[in-house]
């Protein structure tokens, strides 16, 4: 991708477009990477997403368009079963802001 990539929309709404300089408009069914989150127990469901964070920045920083993108979307895959799994996931009060 050789123009900004900045714009009204975050890289997270913009991943279907990213692949080098193409636009795609996602991955293909034979091109999934990653076990399905749904098969994954919950320690395995944490620790991919774990793993996912620890090397988010270096990902955005230095990967290629490509492989931000499968970051992206591996990332989003993880975090909505988890979701899913946990509609009623206990909050820190800590990390509340007074409203």
């Amino acid at each position: 991708m050789t123009e900004s990539v900045r714009g009204d929309t975050s890289p997270e709404q913009r991943v279907t477009e990213w692949d080098g300089d193409h636009a795609r408009t996602g991955p293909a069914d034979d091109e999934m990477i990653g076990v399905d989150p749904a098969e994954l127990g919950d320690e395995d469901l944490v620790r991919e997403m774990r793993s996912l964070h620890r090397t988010r920045l270096d990902t955005l920083r230095h990967a290629t368009d490509s492989a931000l993108a499968n970051h992206l979307r591996r990332t989003a895959e993880l975090e909505t079963e988890y979701l899913a799994r946990h509609p009623g996931r206990e909050v820190d009060p800590h990390r509340l802001r007074d409203a």
